[in-house]
């Protein structure tokens, strides 16, 4: 009970000098005027708040969030195939990703995933 004890209490004692030796040795600046500042989606906080904004960011963040919500859908389907008919499943999972090919084909026609524009 004591040798436990006196275990937990020395790789506590460790695990606060590993901690100050990284903080001492970390190469991190606190003058610096770029790690000061915050991160705002490519703008430069210091000007002004009323500049246009770029709705193509807006736009490939929405693409974004409807195609990655996709791995959600397709995660499960994976998992029922063994409990489920398999022509239902076969069928089921065809016509989604057929839906998705589809969104793919439309924003790529209508050049939303070229940012040359």
């Amino acid at each position: 009970m004591l040798l436990i004890s006196s275990m937990t209490i020395i790789i506590f004692i460790i695990t606060i000098i590993v901690m100050m030796l990284a903080t001492l040795l970390s190469k991190k600046t606190l003058l610096d005027r770029e790690k000061c500042s915050p991160f705002e989606c490519g703008f430069d906080p210091m000007n002004s708040s009323r500049l246009p904004f770029s709705l193509r960011f807006f736009l490939i963040a929405i693409i974004f969030l409807i195609f990655d919500v996709e791995i959600a859908l397709l995660l499960p389907m994976i998992m029922i195939i063994k409990s489920s008919n398999l022509m239902n499943w076969s069928i089921t999972s065809l016509f989604f990703i057929f839906i998705l090919l589809i969104g793919l084909y439309h924003e790529w026609n209508q050049g939303a995933l070229e940012w040359n524009n």
